[in-house]
């Protein structure tokens, strides 16, 4: 049977596990659009491209699979860069296609709709890697390049761009086979080096990263057998939820830096070492680890950062678990240096941070389970400080890394999509502001994100470093609307809540409506 490249691309995708696709259609992916009829494949369409590409991300987060974005040529694209680099600083699995004009006009710049000089080139700078469909039949083959490079070593962003003139060529649909095999197994005779190492530590470590997500249940066992307390950076968090060898506090601290220093022997699993999760302040003052071993499934990311003593590249699930299956359990205080470590920390932290970390306490007491997404500001930048997380992928944000700003409210709409959890988004009058829009998007696909808006008028953080640094404050007050009407526009249930007292009401009033809810925070 033939159909056209456009058609055939949905075919191989819906084969690959793609479930949700984010985008909006034009006349330059009309043609793909053809093959998503009865191809089992379920479209979201956002208000702006890159609200699809921050839902593809919280997607991607929420399901462990890659998020898929289908974008028109030229503004389309452009408009998910911000996205893809977000994804790329937090290592998310996310796959752009796209449309560009016939390949005959590439380069002439004789004003064809929606020209770029090299459309391709300019997405190589934020992508992992960025390909263009030259020849129909080699469809296949650059779709499997495309989730190779997104999956096969540290994860990211991909591009593959489809031109118009390819996209509806005729080829016959390829038979089905099986996905190639990406997994790295650990090499044995580093995990026996690695386990001897560990086992003779009297005071062991483990760093968690996002990349350790997935090895959520590995890593307890480990860090149970080790009696280690565990570590967990921003995208890390609930990795070891409730667990009393967790220490859900940022590595920048100065208590947890005490115990990294104080470590004589630290396993790091997926994690980048960078500088927003281990020197935020930008001080310097990241100890030294006496012995480091780091386990990561990119063999280029083990050479940026702290360079270890011993280097695992592999998939983190099979790492830990073999050196778990090597290891006897031992006892070395672990539960009481995490215990003292956790309290120190927090501890550490200013009155103003404290009440932020009490609100997002209240948030998971309240909601038992909750996923809480969230955008640059006050609560969230405390909560990356110290936030006692449940589960895993429990808490993600934009506030670390490349730091986006308008991220949270679509990628808690995609993290809904993803597995359906209750989701709060918490986001700042300003951050709502980037995608305001985005509420209608949540309306139309019944996601039932509570959207928490911390509502100090204006960029209230920036407003004080600025006068902490003797700058007289500018352009920190942009006006807001009125969100609860706004939400209500759109057929949303929305309530304004003047000060804290008032939440746990407005959440448990929220988690009965069933469906998306807006709470308009008015704070000082």
């Amino acid at each position: 049977m033939m159909k056209t490249v456009g058609e055939v691309l949905i075919t191989l995708l819906q084969r690959r596990g793609v479930e949700v696709i984010f985008g909006i259609p034009g006349v330059h992916t009309v043609e793909m659009y053809r093959g998503l009829d009865g191809a089992g494949i379920r479209h979201i369409t956002p208000r702006h491209e890159q609200s699809a590409g921050f839902m593809a991300d919280g997607y991607a987060r929420a399901s462990g699979k890659p998020g898929v974005c289908l974008l028109i040529t030229g503004p389309g694209v452009t408009n998910a860069i911000t996205p893809m680099a977000q994804a790329r600083a937090d290592s998310i699995p996310m796959l752009v296609i796209s449309g560009v004009n016939r390949v005959a006009t590439f380069g002439q710049e004789e004003g064809f709709l929606h020209e770029l000089p090299d459309q391709q080139a300019m997405m190589a700078q934020v992508a992992l890697l960025s390909q263009t469909l030259h020849r129909a039949e080699d469809l296949e083959r650059v779709l499997d390049r495309a989730f190779a490079a997104m999956t096969g070593a540290r994860p990211g962003p991909v591009h593959i761009e489809v031109p118009l003139d390819v996209m509806k060529q005729r080829i016959d649909v390829p038979p089905v086979r099986a996905a190639i095999e990406t997994c790295r197994v650990p090499d044995p005779t580093l995990i026996i080096k690695a386990s001897a190492d560990l086992d003779t530590a009297k005071r062991p470590l483990v760093l968690a990263g996002g990349g350790a997500i997935g090895a959520a249940d590995e890593i307890r066992a480990l860090a149970e057998k080790l009696d280690a307390p565990v570590v967990t950076t921003t995208n890390a968090r609930g990795i070891l939820g409730d667990h009393p060898l967790r220490v859900p506090a940022s590595p920048t601290l100065p208590a947890v830096r005490a115990l990294m220093a104080d470590a004589d022997v630290v396993l790091a699993i997926g994690t980048q070492f960078g500088r927003t999760d281990y020197d935020m302040y930008d001080d310097g003052a990241a100890p030294a680890l006496a012995h480091l071993i780091r386990v990561d499934c990119d063999a280029m990311q083990i050479t940026r950062g702290r360079l270890p003593d011993t280097a695992i590249v592999a998939d983190a699930q099979l790492a830990v678990e073999a050196l778990s299956q090597s290891l006897q359990p031992r006892t070395t205080g672990g539960a009481s240096r995490a215990d003292a470590t956790r309290k120190s920390a927090l501890n550490s932290l200013d009155d103003v941070y404290r009440s932020h970390i009490a609100l997002i306490d209240t948030i998971t007491q309240a909601l038992p389970g909750v996923r809480i997404v969230g955008d640059s500001t006050q609560v969230v930048y405390a909560g990356n400080m110290y936030a006692d997380i449940s589960q895993p992928r429990g808490w993600f944000n934009a506030a670390t890394g490349y730091g986006a700003l308008g991220y949270g409210a679509s990628a808690a709409i995609g993290a809904a999509l993803g597995d359906r959890a209750p989701t709060v988004c918490i986001t700042g009058d300003g951050g709502l502001q980037f995608c305001l829009s985005e509420l209608g998007t949540a309306v139309d696909e019944r996601t039932p994100v509570i959207f928490l808006v911390w509502n100090n008028n204006g960029y209230q953080e920036i407003e004080r470093y600025m006068r902490e640094n003797q700058i007289t404050p500018e352009g920190v007050k942009p006006s807001a609307p009125d969100f609860a009407a706004v939400a209500k526009a759109y057929g949303m249930p929305a309530e304004r809540v003047e000060g804290t007292d008032g939440l746990i009401a407005a959440l448990k009033r929220a988690k009965a409506a069933g469906s998306a809810y807006l709470i308009d925070l008015i704070v000082d």
